[in-house]
């Protein structure tokens, strides 16, 4: 008798990040910004007012200068965001087994996750690993992408085994990475190192924490038991994890919040912070961004130079960026042993 052929398991990973442009042209950058300003959880306020602020408001008032700060991001070879994703998915498939197929794609703009998920619903896999950017949790982000996930998928025949990474911050092979590159700037020759995280606004760190009352979450000072899902705790135990490895000593750095749109997002402000560190006397700042893998407007642009005019302007004399993790092999590595772990 014939001997039955063994079935393999067929696995497919897909690395998540934010998105961007097809072109740094107001056409493509308005295409890219209104799904992903009008996503509910990125700007979670009714539905009726967000399509009125999103599309009324945001959008026209902010797409020209948009446009602009992404004119000054872009390479001769395109957006530095989705050549880095390109260059990690190689990276990582030469690390992975030969049933293991690896993807990158963005949440907003392409290549298209939603498309993606078309893709593999043919291909026949039998289980999808999402791995989004994101190290640290927050609904706005890793949230958005599991939610269109199960969008998706609720709707298949049959429905492959599914694990979703959630964040990793705590992962030993993260921070690792980060601080091998972090230490390569040998942080202890500057005056002060500022660890600077993307904002959220306050309210939604206050829907995580139901139990205690507005703006009242003191997750900065420790990771409570109830704040494993709070961004805010994710942030500051990142910065403490980091801290660690590289041996910096107590109030040698900071943590601080970047990009708001109001007063109501978490504090400090990053460059409240950087002003305030610059009128103290310190005159040389390493800036590290951990909440970003790779680099992009928030890390190049922003704080790379707007953050690094503002530092000058108030008395300081240098300010620089740790480049992210981006397609470093240490990275690379990383994933694939946060892949590993069951």
């Amino acid at each position: 008798m014939p001997e039955t052929p063994t079935l393999k398991d067929k696995r497919v990973v897909l690395l998540v990040n934010v998105g961007t442009p097809d072109k740094p042209k107001i056409k493509e950058v308005r295409k890219y910004l209104t799904p992903f300003l009008n996503d509910r959880r990125v700007i979670d306020i009714p539905w009726l007012l967000r399509k009125i602020l999103v599309n009324l408001i945001i959008i026209p008032f902010r797409v020209r200068n948009s446009t602009n700060l992404y004119k000054r991001l872009w390479t001769k070879d395109g957006s530095p965001l989705l050549i880095y994703l390109n260059s990690l998915v190689d990276k990582l498939q030469k690390l992975m087994d030969k049933n293991t197929v690896v993807k990158g794609v963005m949440r907003y703009g392409n290549p298209s996750m939603k498309k993606a998920l078309e893709e593999i619903k043919l291909e026949g896999y039998t289980e999808i690993v999402v791995f989004p950017l994101y190290p640290q949790y927050a609904s706005s982000t890793t949230g958005s992408v599991h939610e269109l996930l199960m969008d998706e998928v609720r709707k298949w025949e049959v429905i492959p085994k599914i694990r979703l990474i959630d964040q990793y911050y705590r992962n030993n092979d993260f921070l690792n990475a980060f601080a091998y590159r972090i230490r390569s700037y040998k942080p202890q020759e500057y005056d002060h190192v500022v660890f600077s995280y993307h904002g959220l606004p306050t309210r939604q760190i206050d829907k995580v924490h139901p139990e205690i009352k507005e703006n009242q979450c003191t997750c900065e000072s420790a990771m409570p038991a109830h704040g494993h899902y709070c961004y805010k705790a994710a942030c500051y135990e990142t910065t403490r994890l980091l801290a660690d490895k590289l041996a910096l000593d107590s109030g040698s750095y900071s943590v601080s919040f970047q990009s708001r749109l109001s007063k109501n997002w978490l504090k400090p402000f990053t460059d409240e912070n950087l002003e305030k560190l610059a009128k103290e006397g310190k005159k040389r700042i390493l800036i590290v961004a951990p909440a970003f893998v790779a680099d992009c407007l928030e890390t190049t642009i922003e704080l790379g130079y707007e953050y690094k005019e503002l530092f000058e302007e108030n008395g300081g004399e240098e300010l620089t960026l740790v480049e992210s993790l981006n397609d470093s092999d240490e990275w690379a590595k990383a994933i694939a042993k946060i892949l590993d772990k069951k």
